[in-house]
């Protein structure tokens, strides 16, 4: 989790479009509208600007800019003072306090870990600093057995012990937690939630291609968005030959209704070695990049948290274990296989009811 996010936020006083979910670059971004949909849970917003219901937008944006920055010197593990920094740091059978923020968004990371079965991992910051995708910087080749064998060791869910009366964890020893796949969803919820709570029920937030819409559009209709996919060049690399080839000139489309939407995808961020991609979505459970045909995963959730580390963990499971997961759990999930003929889409049961 880097120290940067991009944000955008469209509010019915200005902006009469609709979003299409793409990523806004690197550095803080802009808010639209000049009108200021409560607190995310556990999160404090002492600090921020008191926000009335008409305020200008320099306004808004300085108190999202102000909360983001909270998240980020909670969150993040590219930050050594942040708060995961200082449990990262912290030397074995600690008990290290955090925020109430963060506190819930690693209980919440723990829960999708357990669910999962591990296939999403929040203590596996080794792993993705090992292959590159981390503060430690990029890498041009794929680690040896025994390196990953070696982060492996230092990585486990199950080893972190919760104290929610104190609300603190214990470091077992030697464990990284890395909170990118959920993190960046909780800030969407939060920036959300801390526009609610100023009197504005319209509005549609993106914090890296992940959004959530509260309320319409000044015409009365839903934020609709398109759902994000892989690149059309993006070369296919086997699948299921059976299923349906996707039409790339029929994108998917949802209306961010009380909603919200996270894609994981193997390529965002990647490097290729031997003829082989090693994309950033990582299997804990072998410490390798997941391999399969699934180019993308989509979740729509209430809560883009939620979405931001289901995607992940289907990603992880793959197209059968992880369909079959979705399944079980009413997950509103759309899949892209790689397929010699194209992308192909398979949708959870969930996902189907809504666009019926």
């Amino acid at each position: 989790m880097g120290t940067t996010w991009s944000v955008r936020c469209l509010l019915t006083a200005d902006d009469a479009g609709d979003d299409r979910g793409k990523d806004a670059g690197n550095d803080a971004g802009k808010v639209a509208g000049n009108d200021a949909g409560n607190d995310a849970p556990g999160f404090d917003a002492d600090g921020d600007a008191d926000i009335d219901a008409a305020v200008d937008a320099a306004t808004i944006q300085a108190g999202i800019d102000a909360l983001l920055a909270q998240i980020v010197g909670q969150m993040s593990n590219w930050l050594d003072d942040s708060d995961i920094g200082r449990f990262n740091g912290a030397p074995a059978g600690s008990w290290v306090s955090l925020p109430p923020a963060c506190f819930s968004v690693l209980q919440a990371a723990l829960a999708v870990a357990r669910d999962s079965g591990g296939a999403y991992d929040p203590s596996a910051g080794p792993l993705v600093s090992l292959w590159g995708f981390g503060p430690d910087g990029a890498r041009a080749l794929p680690p040896t057995a025994d390196e990953v064998e070696a982060a492996r060791e230092r990585c486990g869910w199950a080893r972190i012990e919760l104290d929610e009366e104190g609300q603190r964890a214990r470091q077992p020893g030697g464990v990284s937690i890395d909170l990118c796949a959920i993190a960046k969803g909780y800030a969407v919820d939060a920036v959300s939630a801390w526009l609610s709570a100023r009197g504005v029920s319209h509005h549609l937030v993106e914090i890296g291609g992940e959004l959530s819409g509260e309320g319409v559009k000044p015409d009365g209709m839903p934020w609709w968005v398109e759902l994000e996919s892989p690149p059309a060049t993006d070369d296919a690399r086997g699948g299921d030959a059976t299923l349906h080839a996707r039409d790339a000139a029929a994108p998917t489309v949802v209306a961010l209704h009380g909603l919200s939407v996270a894609t994981s995808g193997d390529y965002r961020r990647y490097f290729d070695s031997g003829g082989r991609r090693y994309a950033h979505t990582l299997d804990p459970r072998t410490g390798y990049p997941a391999s399969h045909a699934l180019a993308s995963v989509t979740v729509l959730h209430r809560q883009c948290m939620m979405a931001d580390a289901l995607s992940t963990a289907l990603t992880v499971l793959g197209p059968e274990a992880g369909m079959a997961f979705a399944t079980q759990r009413g997950i509103a999930a759309r899949m892209l296989l790689r397929t010699p003929h194209g992308f192909a889409e398979r949708v959870s049961p969930a996902f189907a009811a809504m666009l019926a």
